[in-house]
C-alpha cells in the first residue's frame, strides 16, 4: 500500500494514528536538529517531520532530496506546535518512522508552486509540470465538476448522449476544415467535424427527441484568447420544440450549474434583447450589461453643425462615462491612442467634459457652444462631473470601435467585476448577412437555420430583412452558447440553398442525405451549443481557454510539449498517394 491517506485529508482527529503517504517534494527545511518536508499530492500538502538526533539514517537520506522527488513515508500523526492556519493540515504534522525514495526528479525548469516564475511557453513545453501547480489543476478540477453537472441535469431532462462520428465530410460553409486523407478510397478525404451539426439533426429524424453531447470539435482558424484548433462543445438537440421551449432548458441548466458550483443564485428570467437593440445600444452581439453606458447616436443632433468630420460621418455616437471629467490631457490622449489602435480602428476621439460647476469643455470647443453641449448632456444622461466620448465614421465600423471604447471605460471604472454575472439572450438574429467578397448571401449562423415564420414572404422580395429563430446565451460579454430552431423540411432549405448561392448539384452533394431524410416525417426541432472551455474559463474567472485545457495549443495551433503538428514519414505520405510541393531554393 502506496498511501493510507492523502496529503490534503490528516487533521486532528487523526492524532497518534500510524498513517502512510507518498507525494512530491515540495520545500525541504533542515533546522539544526529537525529536518521539515513539505510532501504534495493532488489534495494537498503534510508537513513531515524527521528527528535528526534520533534518526539519523533518516535525515541523511532525507538530506539527499530536492523538489519534486517522489517519496513515500510512514509515521504518527502529532499535533504542531507552530500551526500554519493557511493549510488545511496546518493543525498536523508526521513524526517520519519510515522513508522511501520512489522515484529522483530532475530539477524543474519552473517552480512548481502557486506563483511561479515560469513564463507561458515554458509552461506549455513542461505542461505535465504546470498541471502540479494548484491554480492549473483547480481549473481542471472545475471543468470536470461542471461537466458532472451538466451530465446530471441533462440526463434529468430525458436527454440521451449519443456519440456522432469523427470523421466525416467536408463542406465549405463556416470556418476551415481539418482535412484527413482516406487510405483505402485514395483521393478522396474525411473532414474533422467543427460541430455535430447534421448528425444531431439526423437523430431528431431518427426519434431521439432529446439528445446531447459533450463533444471535441475542430476548427483550422487562426487563434486568440478564446479559441482553440480543438475545443469541446456542449451539443444539444431537441424535437417538439418552439425557441421559448429550448431558452427555459437551457436557461435552467446554466442556473443549475451556476448554483452546484459558485452557490450564485438567478431568481429571475434571463432578459431577452434583440440583435437590432443589442447593436444600437453595445455594438456587439454579445453586450457585456454588468454596466449601463449605452450609446447615443448623435447624427441628428450634428446635422449642419460646421464641424466637417461629424457632417461627413454616416454615424456619430457616444457613451457617457460617470465621474471622469477630472481627467486629464494626458488621460484623454491615452484614450485617443487606444481607440487609434489598428485592432480597434477609429481615426479620432471628441470629449467634453460635464465640469463639476456646470461648465464644459470640449476638444470640439471652437465649433460649438454652451448650449449645444447642454442639450447633449441631456441626451446622455450626463450630470456635473462626467465625461461624454464620442466617435464618428462609418456605421458598424464605429459602433465596433465605440463597443471597445465602452469595455474599456468599463474596465478602468470598476465595473466589470468577474464575480458578478449578468445574462442574457440576444435573439431575432439576421438570417443572413451579404458578403462583399463574394458577391452572396452567407448564412448568419448555418445553412439550416429557420428564418421566423412571420417574416418568410420576405425571402422572396427583401432577403436581407428576414430574421432568424436564432438566440445567443451571453454572460459578462461572453457568447457562451448559441442555436437555432432549424428548417425541418425540404422545400424550406431548398429555398435556403438558392438564397446562399448553391447550385442544385451543389446541395445535393453536400448535403442530400440530410435532404433525403427530411422526406421521413422530420420533426420540428432546434437546439443549442454551448462553448465548453468558455463556461468553464468564465467560472473559474480567467480570460484565456488555454488555462482550462489539459493540454492545449498555443497561439500558433502548436503543442510545444509533444512538437506538434510535424512531418510524417515519406512512406505515411506514398501510403496516402500524398506528394509535397517541392520547395523553390
Amino acid at each position: 500500500m502506496y498511501r493510507s491517506h492523502t496529503c490534503g485529508e490528516l487533521r486532528l482527529a487523526n492524532l497518534n494514528q500510524s498513517v502512510t503517504l507518498s507525494g512530491w517534494v515540495q520545500k525541504i527545511r533542515n533546522l539544526g536538529g529537525m529536518t521539515f518536508i513539505d510532501l504534495r499530492d493532488r489534495y494537498g500538502i503534510t508537513q513531515l517531520v524527521l528527528d535528526v538526533e534520533s534518526r539519523k539514517d533518516l535525515s541523511e537520506e532525507a538530506r539527499k532530496l530536492g523538489r519534486e522527488y517522489v517519496i513515500q513515508v510512514k509515521g504518527k500523526v502529532e499535533e504542531r506546535s507552530n500551526k500554519n492556519g493557511k493549510l488545511p493540515t496546518g493543525d498536523i504534522e508526521i513524526l517520519v518512522d519510515e522513508f522511501k525514495l520512489l522515484n529522483p526528479s530532475e530539477l524543474p525548469p519552473f517552480t512548481i508552486e502557486d506563483e511561479t516564475d515560469g513564463g507561458d511557453e515554458l509552461r506549455m513545453k513542461y505542461r505535465y509540470l504546470d498541471l502540479r501547480r494548484n491554480p492549473v489543476r483547480k481549473n481542471l478540477e472545475l471543468r470536470h465538476k461542471l461537466g458532472f453537472e451538466v451530465r446530471n441535469y441533462l440526463n434529468q431532462q430525458n436527454f440521451i448522449e449519443t456519440e456522432t462520428p469523427v470523421l466525416i465530410k467536408s463542406t465549405p460553409e463556416g470556418a476551415r476544415d481539418f482535412i484527413v486523407p482516406s487510405r483505402m478510397n485514395q483521393g478522396e478525404f474525411y473532414a474533422l467535424p467543427q460541430s455535430p451539426q447534421v448528425f444531431k439533426q439526423l437523430l431528431m429524424v431518427a426519434g431521439f427527441d432529446r439528445y446531447f453531447q459533450i463533444v471535441k470539435c475542430f476548427r483550422d482558424e487562426d487563434l486568440r484568447a478564446d479559441r482553440q484548433p480543438e475545443f469541446t462543445q456542449i451539443d444539444c438537440e431537441m424535437a417538439f420544440v418552439e425557441q421559448q421551449d429550448i431558452l427555459e432548458v437551457f436557461e435552467g441548466m446554466t442556473k443549475h450549474l451556476f448554483k452546484v458550483t459558485k452557490n450564485v443564485d438567478f431568481d429571475f428570467q434571463f432578459p431577452q434583447m434583440s440583435y437590432e437593440e443589442a447593436m444600437k445600444n453595445y455594438g456587439s452581439d454579445k453586450p457585456d450589461i454588468r454596466f449601463e453606458m449605452k450609446f447615443v447616436e448623435m447624427k441628428d443632433m450634428v446635422a449642419n453643425c460646421g464641424f466637417k468630420v461629424f457632417e461627413d460621418a454616416p454615424y456619430v455616437g457616444g457613451i457617457c462615462a460617470e465621474g471622469c471629467a477630472g481627467y486629464s490631457r494626458k488621460e484623454l490622449d491615452k484614450l485617443t491612442d487606444f481607440v487609434r489602435k489598428p485592432q480597434i480602428g477609429a481615426q479620432g476621439l471628441v470629449y467634453v467634459k460635464y465640469n463639476t460647476d456646470g461648465s464644459f469643455k470640449s476638444s470640439v470647443d471652437k465649433f460649438f457652444d454652451e448650449a449645444t453641449f447642454n442639450q447633449w448632456a441631456e441626451a446622455f444622461g450626463a450630470k456635473p462631473g462626467d465625461l461624454i466620448l464620442i466617435l464618428a465614421g462609418q456605421k458598424s465600423k464605429t459602433q465596433s470601435a465605440l463597443c471597445e471604447l465602452r469595455l474599456e471605460m468599463g474596465e478602468r471604472l470598476g465595473l466589470r467585476d468577474k464575480n458578478k454575472f449578468s445574462p442574457l439572450w440576444v435573439v431575432d438574429f439576421p438570417l443572413l448577412e451579404w458578403d462583399e467578397e463574394s458577391n452572396r448571401f452567407h448564412a448568419m449562423h448555418h445553412p439550416f437555420t429557420s428564418p421566423k415564420n412571420e417574416d418568410l414572404a420576405l425571402l422572396d422580395t427583401d432577403p436581407a430583412k428576414v430574421r432568424a429563430n436564432a438566440y445567443d446565451l451571453v454572460i459578462n460579454g461572453v457568447e457562451i452558447g448559441g442555436g437555432s430552431i432549424r428548417i425541418h423540411n425540404d422545400e424550406l432549405q431548398h429555398k435556403m440553398f438558392q438564397l446562399l448561392g448553391f447550385t442544385e448539384e451543389e446541395a445535393e452533394n453536400q448535403f442530400g442525405f440530410l435532404m433525403n431524410a427530411f422526406k421521413y416525417g422530420a420533426p420540428p426541432h432546434g437546439g443549442v451549443a454551448f462553448g465548453f472551455d468558455r463556461l468553464v474559463s468564465l467560472f473559474a474567472g480567467i480570460d484565456s481557454i488555454r488555462d482550462v485545457i489539459a493540454f492545449p495549443k498555443n497561439n500558433s495551433g502548436r503543442d510545444v510539449m509533444i512538437d506538434s503538428p510535424s512531418p510524417v514519414a515519406e512512406s505515411q505520405l506514398d501510403e496516402l498517394n500524398i506528394k509535397m510541393k517541392q520547395s523553390k531554393q
